[in-house]
């Protein structure tokens, strides 16, 4: 995971931004990958997947409970990589696994240790809870305080036994999972909007014996859905007349192997599009990226604030809809972000505020009670910071409201605490780049997890890094 000790950094933009770079493979792709993968029988192939802390940790998950998976590195020539090799480069990398079928994961010999990662958490904990076997689970610090209790509610209904670290708020690491087989199928209403818990539900009903339910009120990301149908897994999704998504899996499934081509992360394409839209005279493509509708929302949002956003080249790869996304330095106005978007960029919204503190007028963001329960309590900190550096920030319960400089360059000059939270560190990088003087980020080091080479991209489009 990533180093202990801190790696502080300021990030500065002598001139426009320009020039064309792809980020790393799509997170919440990547973990499902593997994790699929591990349960077909016989070999899948995954390209173009992310090689950052959060997504090997789920690797490492996978090849404790039986997995074999070996990474060839692209840059030798198909030659094997070892797990804990260097993750700044080798999206390129083709990844072969072979798995051990549905039902038959194996007792990890030890804790499967989870670093920062809440999705890799919860989603193993949906995959362990059907199977007979029992594995403990841990994570760093900032892991160790997110509430596990909303994924536990659901699997515990389905027989699996949790006991989590006593005392902690919400269910929360170090905690114990002893699976189940057979598990027993529900129905199951999301108390709250979370792609985490309703795929943990499906990934438990995978071995479940018959139809494993789930009702979404609100959509959140699909890509368990449309990946669990690629690997064979008998998956329906109907429309209730309250409006609400009922995805329906059978149990007891027979995946087949596949070939997986892992598309670009909007949530990291977030960082350089919404840079490129602050630096004057920027003009920056990033190639090849996911545009899944249940993701994409921040693009739409910041097309409403006025920015120039291109998609270019659009295709579809692996079911998935993609593009190459064209930014041009733009004026932004501010806007009341609509309540209905949440769900499809709660993730960007930290980026979004930064674009929000240069924007024209007031931004009103509203319903991101989620934010609280991140890796941090991104409403707060990110309040916190953009103070620091001259934002004029309100806090509220759910949100903030931010009234923006109209474009001009913020003061700056103060020093970030990024709380272990990888997109808080990239998110003032980028508000550095508009910044009198320097902001610097406390801990750079977190960023592996999601965006690894993160400050090479940067450097790559015109930013500099001290």
């Amino acid at each position: 995971m990533h180093a202990s000790s801190p790696r502080p950094a300021s990030f500065s933009a002598p001139g426009p931004l320009r020039g064309s770079i792809a980020v790393p493979g799509d997170k919440s792709i990547s973990h499902r990958a593997l994790m699929l993968s591990a349960l077909a029988i016989g070999e899948s192939r995954v390209e173009g997947l992310l090689t950052g802390e959060d997504v090997l940790a789920t690797a490492a998950a996978m090849r404790a409970m039986g997995a074999h998976i070996v990474r060839e590195s692209a840059a030798t020539g198909g030659g094997g990589r070892a797990m804990g090799a260097s993750i700044e480069r080798g999206d390129d990398d083709v990844w072969r696994i072979h798995g051990v079928g549905v039902g038959g994961l194996l007792q990890p010999e030890g804790a499967l240790e989870m670093g920062n990662s809440g999705t890799s958490t919860r989603l193993l904990m949906g995959l362990v809870a059907s199977h007979a076997i029992t594995a403990t689970f841990t994570g760093d610090a900032s892991l160790s305080k997110r509430p596990m209790n909303r994924v536990i509610e659901p699997l515990s209904l389905m027989g699996a036994d949790v006991t989590a670290t006593p005392g902690g708020k919400g269910g929360t690491l170090p905690l114990m999972l002893r699976g189940i087989s057979p598990a027993v199928p529900i129905d199951y209403r999301l108390p709250v909007a979370s792609a985490q818990v309703k795929s943990a539900v499906l990934l438990a009903g995978l071995n479940t014996p018959g139809i494993t339910r789930v009702i979404e009120p609100v959509a959140t990301r699909d890509h368990s859905e449309r990946m669990l149908r690629g690997f064979g897994a008998e998956l329906e999704v109907e429309q209730a007349a309250d409006g609400a998504r009922i995805i329906s899996i059978r149990g007891e499934a027979e995946l087949r192997p596949q070939h997986i081509v892992v598309p670009g992360d909007p949530s990291s394409a977030a960082f350089p599009a919404v840079a490129a839209l602050l630096v004057p005279g920027s003009a920056v493509t990033i190639a090849n990226v996911g545009l899944n509708p249940t993701r994409a929302a921040l693009f739409d949002v910041l097309r409403m604030m006025g920015g120039d956003i291109e998609f270019a080249n659009p295709r579809e790869v692996g079911g998935e809809p993609v593009a190459d996304i064209v930014v041009r330095h733009s004026t932004l106005k501010g806007i009341e972000t609509p309540v209905e978007t949440v769900a499809s960029m709660v993730d960007e919204y930290p980026i979004l505020f930064v674009a929000a503190a240069l924007a024209e007028g007031r931004t009103v963001a509203r319903g991101l009670e989620e934010l609280r329960v991140k890796e941090s309590d991104r409403i707060a900190v990110m309040a916190e910071g953009l103070r620091a550096i001259g934002a004029r920030v309100e806090e509220l319960e759910d949100g903030l409201i931010i009234d923006g400089t109209g474009g001009d360059p913020l003061p700056g000059g103060a020093t970030i605490a990024a709380r272990l939270d990888h997109r808080i560190a990239m998110s003032f990088a980028v508000a550095g780049l508009v910044s009198k003087a320097a902001v610097t980020i406390d801990d750079m080091g977190p960023v592996a997890t999601s965006f690894p080479g993160f400050t090479r991209l940067m450097g790559e489009l015109g930013a500099v890094a001290a």
